[in-house]
């Protein structure tokens, strides 16, 4: 990840992240345990070593342990996501490490994982498409023969318009969270701005970051290049979904 999602998610998103959703934290994991049973069906084992790629706060790590998987190793590069996934974590064989999920390869062993997860559009904060492919290229070699990858993200490829950029995310009494979006040819900029009540009145805060602008085409077509046969390409709710086997 570069230095501007790392501040942003510090200084802004995290202390949100769980807020934002608008629903109980056991809630979200559930949905994410039921999309990832309806997306691995019956194309991987449900044991073995799981790796998920900017984890957060853990709904999908926390799922594919619900869903049988042992160890799930959890990365990302927030220390305030990664204590809240200890917090709810329980006695499950998670383990958290506070790492760039570009550094996969120095965290597992070549052929060892019988699943890797990039989701909640955690793929479009990659610097670049080489990065994208390289993520690619470092998760083909730590899977199992036969291993699958999956990945769920926005497609942002194509362009919002007027005020079709200015996205409500969430509010409540005391706090009220709004995104405005700024397209360029190959990014886009997320503006995120938070209002919080404090006894004196409102308090704003607001941070800036860049998303890779990638279609689901693309995504496919980088991970048939990387030696993946992809599997399924759907959408997922506000997502894209794909599922590819090495």
């Amino acid at each position: 990840m570069t230095d501007e999602v790392t501040r942003h998610y510090e200084s802004l998103l995290a202390p949100n992240y769980t807020w934002m959703f608008g629903v109980s934290f056991d809630a979200k994991v559930a949905e994410q345990r039921n999309l990832l049973e309806r997306l691995l069906a019956a194309d991987a084992p449900r044991a073995g070593l799981a790796v998920d790629l900017g984890s957060g706060p853990g709904y999908q790590s926390i799922a594919l342990a619900d869903l049988g998987f042992s160890p799930v190793l959890a990365l990302d590069l927030s220390k305030t996501l990664l204590e809240e996934l200890d917090q709810h974590r329980g006695g499950r064989p998670i383990q958290p490490v506070c790492a760039d999920l570009r550094e996969l390869a120095s965290h597992v062993r070549p052929g060892h994982a019988q699943v890797v997860v990039c989701m909640g559009d955690t793929l479009t904060h990659l610097p670049g498409r080489d990065s994208v492919a390289q993520l690619f290229r470092d998760a083909r070699a730590t899977l199992v023969p036969g291993g699958l990858i999956v990945l769920t993200f926005r497609d942002l490829s194509v362009e919002l318009l007027g005020l079709e950029r200015v996205i409500p995310v969430r509010s409540d009494p005391d706090r009220i969270m709004t995104c405005f979006l700024e397209f360029g040819p190959d990014t886009v900029t997320v503006h995120d701005l938070v209002h919080i009540r404090e006894s004196a009145g409102w308090k704003l805060e607001k941070s800036s970051y860049k998303k890779l602008r990638l279609s689901p085409a693309d995504v496919a077509s980088s991970l048939r290049e990387s030696g993946f046969e992809v599997l399924r390409s759907e959408p997922a709710g506000r997502m894209h979904a794909i599922v590819a086997r090495r």
